[in-house]
């Protein structure tokens, strides 16, 4: 039985295939901030899908997350352990990790346990890197169509954790000596059925589901289709990314 908030491992699977992958400039812009290439931890790695980009740029990356069912579906990669940990609890040694990461995630933490954590297993000079990303742009009227998805049709069944998405990690606790950091942005080409997909993995479309019996999607996919034309058609989703980093204090 968990103990943690688990709005993802009834679709592991889903989850590993249609959400979006992080840009190689991220993970290239963190390696500099470390300049040492041993080991990076991404905590609550889902899919593993930061640790895949973390992995061309680190010797090791280690990749927890609480949920089983999660590890189960990551994509294994030579320079990946997976493992089933919770965030507080790392199970590494002391200072023996030169970058963390926490892509989407940090909303769901006990921060306090898991900020300690942190401060314990860090190198000097490390750095933690926290981020999250809230709903993406599509070109013409599909934009609005998945806005009112977000807001009106499934608005009520968001987690309440959802509102530190929505601010971009801003109105969260980040005890650390931050770094200025860049911009950053997911971009993909999709067609609807993959765009489909990725709603589907929305947490509060998957529990709407469960409570209301009733499939959000259902009830925009006839205005969702029109506003998009041929579903083969490939537009453009942007999601810019909302990074924190930072260095502990010696």
């Amino acid at each position: 039985m968990t103990s943690f908030k688990d709005h993802f491992s009834g679709h592991s699977a889903e989850y590993t295939r249609y959400r979006p992958y992080y840009p190689r400039a991220l993970f290239a812009w963190l390696e500099a901030q470390v300049g040492r290439r041993a080991r990076a931890w991404d905590c609550a790695t889902g899919n593993g899908q930061a640790a895949q980009g973390l992995a061309e740029f680190f010797a090791e990356v280690v990749a927890t997350d609480a949920s089983s069912e999660q590890i189960a579906a990551a994509v294994p990669q030579p320079r990946i352990r997976y493992a089933v940990a919770p965030a507080e609890r790392s199970g590494f040694a002391a200072r023996s990790v030169d970058l963390i990461t926490v892509g989407q995630a940090l909303h769901w933490f006990d921060l306090d346990a898991f900020y300690g954590e942190v401060r314990r297993i860090l190198k000097p000079d490390g750095v933690l890197a926290v981020w999250c990303y809230g709903l993406m742009h599509v070109d013409g009227a599909v934009n609005a169509v998945v806005r009112r998805l977000y807001a009106d049709v499934v608005g009520p069944y968001w987690p309440p954790e959802r509102r530190h998405v929505e601010q971009g990690y801003q109105t969260l606790p980040f005890p650390f000596r931050e770094i200025a950091v860049p911009p950053f942005t997911m971009q993909t080409e999709w067609d609807l059925n993959r765009l489909l997909g990725y709603l589907g993995t929305w947490s509060a479309v998957q529990q709407c589901r469960r409570q209301s019996g009733d499939d959000p999607l259902a009830r925009v996919a006839e205005e969702l289709t029109a506003a998009w034309g041929d579903p083969a058609m490939p537009r453009t989703m942007t999601w810019p990314l909302h990074l924190r980093a930072g260095r502990v204090d010696a």
